[in-house]
């Protein structure tokens, strides 16, 4: 797939795990550090939205891909997409982000899921 080209529409969570673990994409977490470190999904690239904002560049392991942009509970991931598709970059996000994953019963690594309790969306 071009990375020109857009993946239509939001993603549901079984739908953006089917296609990042065939390896189709990329699972983007841009949530800050410390979310990061109380929990994510296995084999995710991490670069949080701030740095994202501020100009970085896509993690090595996603340069060149599509990507699947997620974070707790998509707002930030909306944010993430319309950065990335303005660089050019095929990106989509997770509708519901991680307390939909988690819901859906899908993997996570160190936490139950990431940010439930509260704080940033």
């Amino acid at each position: 797939m071009s990375t020109r080209t857009r993946i239509p529409g939001r993603l549901a969570p079984d739908e953006a795990h089917r296609l990042t673990t065939a390896g189709a994409a990329v699972l983007l977490d841009v949530r800050e550090a410390e979310e990061w470190r109380a929990g994510r999904v296995p084999g995710s690239v991490h670069l949080p939205l701030s740095r994202l904002e501020a100009g970085a560049g896509l993690p090595p392991g996603a340069a060149g891909r599509p990507v699947v942009v997620v974070c707790r509970s998509g707002r930030r991931s909306l944010r993430a997409v319309d950065l990335l598709c303005h660089r050019g970059v095929s990106a989509v996000d997770v509708a519901g982000g991680l307390l939909a994953w988690s819901e859906a019963g899908l993997p996570l690594a160190g936490g139950s899921c990431p940010g439930a309790e509260g704080g940033v969306a």
